[in-house]
């Protein structure tokens, strides 16, 4: 996992470089400044008098001297702590000592940790009693500044307010910034241009460290202030893939940079001290970035995980990244939750719902009597509430976990030390158990848990994690008594993840910790109400005045975790596994322009072949094209074996073209207005065409004339849609009608038989309408950007979406009938789940998509200017352009073998397209 393998890379660095100093050894919100080459001098003025050669280090809160020799501990002196400071020979001690250097400085203290003793990593040693270190500086003359220094800092850490010890190191802070700037001959070129710098501090895992950034036309640096842990950090523009702007602290100061596509680790991670800088940086990077890749919305991911091109495990490190979580914050570390529920049997059913913790409530809401007793306190508590005095995720929930691979960051956490032993992460089962049962622990997991490093289980540091009650010593993790060894507890985990139980209900975890039941009402329903300081907007700390008050709020809202940025305000959709359907027209037997013999029919075709075709969508290529209209084309239909094509226009006509003699055969006129749209009855003997005279007309083939008029409605008919002997007419008189109709050559007369079943009522006109593959559902699009999704079994809305700025152009339900895919004038394409109603993907182009067919996954669209675009809805980018008509596609059709595509446009030609294999 991320935190692992940034560890490791630490780890290997610091072995590389032989130094055993890092910014964990500084307490929390500590700055280190600077660092001399010096000598502790020990016995200072005494017979047997030992120089341990080594660095000084200045810190805002303490002063540190890391020997270079791995055998002497690292001594760390808190400045709190100390008595006096001072050159060697002025504080008032060793005055029979005459030759005292002027390099020297002398501090004299109460209290002094031992840190790193031969390089191992365990507790602090601590030394009480009045003490005097003496520091031999290799360059004397630079004493007196640094005596000052001390001197400064030390009245910062003896000043009775923290609000006022903090005030003043950020000013002692501020200023050293403000007397130092980037370093340009750190520029990787001489022609390198400048286009902004400001100061911001690096973030890493507990740990800020100040410094300055600067960005060019091809490289973003950071210098730190203190040359730590290299002169200059540097990122090449060209090799960044993705930026995120974050909050810090629950205010919006942060940046972080990917130069992965899909690593949970970044680049780097700056905190600023101004919104404005890391806005400025943001749009820089976005602007002069060629290959940057835009921030992704939830809801593009959404797609691609219910399709099925997103693992869970992916989906929710996805969803952790977009709601503020990153590995460098350990109070917004990524959460995942608990799966499993049996942490006791010899083997693991994932057959079994009953093996799996229910998804659907928060973990302190899982055990009922415990629950009850959160209840009663909540209800007596005053305003404002909350049902959990802790967090599911904080920085000692992720260190819990992480003590055997992480145990510098567990003791900079703990100033110094571990927990206790009993209280250590010992056993799977024991912290499950805790997580239900213990009036205080409601945390959820880390993603280490789903992952393949297994290091966070084993001790194999050999650390000293100190004795139980029972007597045994705190060593690996006690695996469950169906893991065979942490490897098989990690794959088996990844399992239950990844398995039908998980997938059907990790929705309702996700509505909990990323969705509409994190706040409000639906989060008191659902038992999942936290302490306000966790949450975004909890508290505005820019408006406490009161330092102290400012400086406590800040500690609290970074020790005791955050809830992560909501990403949903409506349910979450279910993940589907897809699969493609598609409701067949039969071919009459007795049809003369049935297949003829040795063609392929669309029963012998395979769900692989369609898949095939739409994987080469792209390769379109022109076969030929025809002008048989006046006007616009507004209608496309085709018999069966793909012989007539019928077309409709806004020059009022019908037209029947014949595909193989490439003749028109015929042109019907059934009014002087505008016909809308144009399908084929089953058995390809009837024509239906809707007008904008309001009448929807009746054409027979084989008779050759106009067989019935259905007045249905009092304005514009804009779609027709027909299934299993029902008529569907949209119109923009507000309404779309449902009829009931047998076609007459099944019937003994020659007039069709039609009664309105029903009649959904809209508030302004109805531009396009269709089915789902059953016939159950029916969308509409309207003139004021709205998509309505209808239960025709019941004739109700199930959603209404305001989803376009403008009147919607062409609606589909995707061949599963899981999603809706609307486009508009506004130039969206927009994904809506069906079942939740929500919008979980929008591509945006710069001109109107005025119709498209779609496979569930890929759109081919007709646009404004004539192009046909491919988009790839989970890529979320238009993957093709191909040029077509010279003015807007209005209409589109695909034959049942995906094989065939015919476009109509505004240039008055339909055209033939085929698909290149």
């Amino acid at each position: 996992m991320a935190f692992i393998r940034k560890k490791r890379r630490e780890q290997q660095l610091q072995l590389y470089s032989k130094e055993r100093f890092s910014l964990l050894l500084l307490n929390l919100e500590e700055y280190y400044f600077e660092q001399h080459t010096a000598n502790h001098i020990q016995n200072k003025g005494g017979q047997y008098e030992r120089k341990i050669r080594g660095s000084l280090k200045i810190c805002s809160k303490s002063v540190i001297f890391e020997p270079d020799v791995i055998s002497q501990p690292i001594i760390k002196i808190p400045l709190r702590d100390c008595i006096k400071i001072g050159k060697h020979g002025e504080n008032g001690s060793n005055r029979h000592f005459a030759k005292a250097k002027s390099g020297e400085i002398s501090l004299i203290f109460s209290q002094v940790y031992f840190i790193k003793e031969h390089n191992i990593v365990a507790p602090y040693k601590i030394e009480r009693g009045k003490m005097e270190y003496v520091f031999e500086l290799d360059v004397s003359g630079k004493v007196e500044d640094v005596v000052e220094t001390l001197l400064q800092l030390h009245r910062a850490s003896r000043l009775d307010k923290l609000g006022d010890q903090t005030a003043m190191i950020t000013a002692i802070l501020q200023s050293r910034l403000a007397r130092t700037s980037f370093d340009k001959n750190r520029f990787q070129s001489v022609s390198e241009k400048l286009h902004m710098e400001c100061k911001a501090e690096m973030v890493t895992p507990l740990v800020t460290n100040p410094g300055h950034v600067c960005i060019t036309d091809t490289n973003l640096y950071f210098q730190p202030l203190n040359g730590y842990p290299k002169p200059v950090v540097q990122i090449t523009l060209q090799d960044v893939r993705r930026i995120y702007k974050r909050r810090h602290g629950l205010m919006p100061l942060g940046l972080e940079v990917f130069c992965t596509e899909d690593d949970l680790c970044s680049d780097i991670y700056l905190k600023f001290y101004e919104p404005q800088d890391r806005d400025d940086l943001y749009f820089y990077i976005a602007t002069y970035l060629e290959h940057h890749v835009a921030e992704r919305t939830a809801e593009s991911y959404t797609l691609q995980w219910q399709r099925g091109h997103l693992s869970n495990y992916q989906y929710l490190l996805h969803l952790n990244n977009l709601a503020d979580r990153s590995c460098n914050d350990l109070s917004q570390y990524p959460v995942f939750p608990w799966i499993i529920n049996d942490y006791c049997s010899t083997e693991l059913d994932l057959s079994n719902p009953g093996t799996f913790r229910d998804l659907s409530r928060p973990v302190g809401a899982l055990n009922k009597e415990r629950l009850e007793r959160l209840l009663t306190r909540y209800q007596e508590m005053p305003e404002p509430k909350f049902m959990y005095g802790s967090h599911y995720s904080s920085p000692g929930y992720v260190l819990f976990y992480l003590v055997r691979i992480a145990p510098e960051y567990m003791l900079c956490l703990q100033n110094g030390r571990f927990d206790n032993a009993d209280r250590m992460f010992n056993s799977i089962a024991e912290t499950w158990k805790n997580c239900l049962d213990g009036a205080t622990d409601f945390k959820e997991l880390i993603p280490e848990f789903y992952g393949d490093d297994v290091s966070f289980l084993v001790n194999s540091l050999k650390l000293d994690l100190g004795k139980r009650q029972g007597g045994q010593m705190v060593d690996d993790v006690e695996l469950p008594p169906w893991a065979r060894s942490p490897e098989d507890f990690l794959q088996k985990s990844k399992d239950a993840l990844e398995s039908s139980y998980a997938s059907e209900h990790l929705h309702e975890w996700i509505d909990l910790i990323f969705g509409y039941k994190q706040k409000g009402s639906d989060a008191v329903e659902a038992h999942n109400v936290f302490h306000p300081l966790t949450y975004e907007g909890g508290v505005d700390l820019n408006s406490i005045e009161d330092p102290d008050e400012k400086v406590a709020m800040l500690t609290q809202i970074l020790e005791f975790g955050q809830t992560p940025k909501q990403l949903f305000v409506t349910p979450h959709p279910r993940r589907i596994t897809p699969k493609l359907k598609t409701v067949t027209q039969a071919c009459s037997p007795d049809d003369p322009t049935a297949d003829s013999p040795g063609e392929e029919s669309f029963e012998d075709l395979t769900e692989e072949s369609k898949s095939l075709a739409w994987n080469n969508i792209t390769k379109l290529q022109l076969q030929e094209q025809y002008k048989i209209h006046k006007e616009a084309v507004t209608g496309i239909a085709v018999s069966c074996n793909g012989s007539s094509v019928f077309t409709t226009s806004q020059d009022s006509t019908l037209k029947m073209f014949s595909k193989e003699s490439k003749m028109l055969q015929r042109s019907i006129s059934f009014s002087n207005m505008a016909l809308s749209s144009c399908l084929l009855l089953p058995g390809d003997a009837t024509v239906i065409s809707s007008s904008w005279d309001n009448n929807v007309y009746f054409y027979s083939i084989a008779f050759a004339r106009r067989q019935d008029t259905l007045m249905g409605h009092d304005d514009a008919v804009s779609k027709i849609c027909w299934h299993d002997n029902r008529l569907y007419s949209a119109s923009w008189d507000s309404t779309v009608k449902v009829w009931s109709g047998v076609p007459a050559e099944m019937t003994c007369t020659r007039r069709q038989q039609f009664d309105m079943l029903a009649e959904l009522e809209h508030d302004v006109s109805v531009d396009t309408i269709s089915l789902n593959a059953a016939s159950t559902l029916l969308v509409s699009g309207t003139k004021e950007g709205t998509v309505n999704i209808w239960d025709l079994t019941t004739a109700t809305i199930l959603h209404q979406i305001p989803c376009h700025s403008g009147t919607v152009c062409d609606t589909a339900f995707s061949p599963d009938s899981r999603h809706v895919l609307s486009t508009g004038k506004d130039g969206c394409l927009n994904v809506i789940d069906v079942q939740t109603g929500m919008l979980i993907s929008s591509l945006t182009s710069d001109e109107t998509q005025r119709c498209f067919i779609w496979d569930g996954n890929s759109v081919l669209s007709g646009s404004q200017s004539g192009e046909l675009l491919v988009w790839d809805l989970l890529g979320g980018k238009i993957s093709e352009r191909i040029q077509g008509h010279a003015g807007a596609v209005t209409c589109i059709w695909m034959n049942e073998q995906c094989s065939s595509i015919i476009t109509g446009g505004e240039d008055r030609q339909i055209m033939f397209w085929k698909l290149q294999y």
